[in-house]
């Protein structure tokens, strides 16, 4: 899997995670594929419920490494 953009968000707090990976996604091309990167616990849930409401596709499983995680959507 090519990653084709990364969204470090580690420090940010909700609600920016969600708000910044929609600005992100919607500045992407169809077919390419967005990480983010958070340490935000409810990020880990609010993010893929919202850009599933808005249309996206989660890629894979988030990837957990201790207090962050990897998300992958695909546009």
């Amino acid at each position: 899997m090519s990653v084709d953009f990364t969204l470090d968000l580690r420090g940010e707090s909700c609600p920016y995670p969600v708000i910044y990976t929609l600005e992100a996604l919607r500045d992407m091309k169809k077919g390419q594929l967005l990480q983010v990167i958070s340490d935000c616990p409810s990020a880990f849930r609010n993010v893929p419920e919202e850009v599933v409401k808005h249309g996206y596709t989660m890629a894979q499983e988030p990837e957990k490494t201790g207090p962050e995680f990897s998300l992958f959507i695909q546009v």
